[in-house]
């Protein structure tokens, strides 16, 4: 139990550092998920999905050395349709504390989007939260049609293309990224936090990154970040997505005002195309 005395740190909010922290893992998954595609949202979509219903992605969000996350995706049929007849995805992502986080600290949150299957646009978004004794539901309603949000807590209007996380990350793996240029930046717009927010995006060119599943070449993204209680002033995020015709996330690191969090791929099946790993 050495490492624990180290997570009894006291917070600039009062609230010890390790429950802080851990609250942030889970929080920052479909964020870490979202923010590794929406440099893709101004660019021409790809003939056909990159997906298909029964992909499962898996990952985990280590603090340090410690596992205090997991993460878990899916893309499911539906009957449900919307607008009078059009067909859908639902997609559904679950996040929960892991290991030794999970007795401190239990969070048990689920995130839900119907998809529009052909301009991949969401209808429908809940979200499901389980944080200790905090307790948080929404139901959020997109209607492209006449540029307005209804979510719990009122009605928000909004132009152009708008996402929640999960939908924004399926959105963006149909994108053609093939004429993106090292140093180019882009926009995505989303709904979170009772307001449509937008952020910049910068590509970093092609790597080679290790993960759970193996060695991927990759394509590398610097999303920018706003400085505060979780972030310092120069904090870096930066997203390895895979270089073939899944374009998945395999890595993410971002670095917080103590120490650091990390995110790795540690399972995918059901996908459209082959995972080719350069080494397993």
């Amino acid at each position: 139990m050495t490492g624990y005395t180290t997570y009894k740190q006291t917070s600039t909010g009062g609230q010890p550092l390790a429950l802080s922290k851990l609250r942030l893992l889970l929080l920052i998954t479909p964020i870490l998920i979202a923010f590794t595609f929406s440099v893709y949202a101004q660019l021409p979509k790809l003939p056909e999905p990159a997906f298909k219903a029964g992909e499962e992605l898996s990952y985990k969000l280590k603090y340090g050395w410690f596992t205090g996350a997991e993460a878990h995706l899916r893309v499911a049929e539906t009957d449900t349709k919307f607008e009078g007849g059009k067909p859908a995805w639902h997609i559904i992502a679950d996040g929960k504390t892991a290991g030794t986080f999970d007795v401190f600290y239990k969070v048990r949150n689920r995130y839900e989007t119907y998809i529009d299957r052909s301009t991949l646009l969401p209808y429908y978004y809940t979200e499901d939260r389980h944080e200790a004794k905090y307790k948080h539901q929404d139901k959020v309603v997109f209607d492209h049609q006449n540029g307005k949000i209804t979510a719990n807590s009122g009605t928000y209007p909004f132009s152009g293309q708008v996402f929640d996380f999960p939908s924004a990350y399926y959105f963006a793996r149909c994108l053609d990224v093939s004429k993106l240029k090292v140093g180019e930046t882009f926009q995505l717009k989303y709904f979170l936090d009772n307001a449509v927010q937008a952020m910049t995006i910068t590509y970093l060119g092609k790597e080679t990154v290790d993960c759970s599943l193996g060695k991927f070449s990759c394509l590398k993204f610097n999303p920018t970040i706003i400085p505060g209680r979780i972030f310092r002033k120069n904090s870096k995020l930066y997203l390895w997505v895979t270089d073939d015709g899944n374009r998945i996330p395999v890595k993410a690191h971002v670095e917080l005002v103590v120490g650091s969090v990390t995110m790795d791929l540690t399972a995918a099946k059901g996908l459209k195309y082959p995972l080719n790993p350069i080494k397993k």
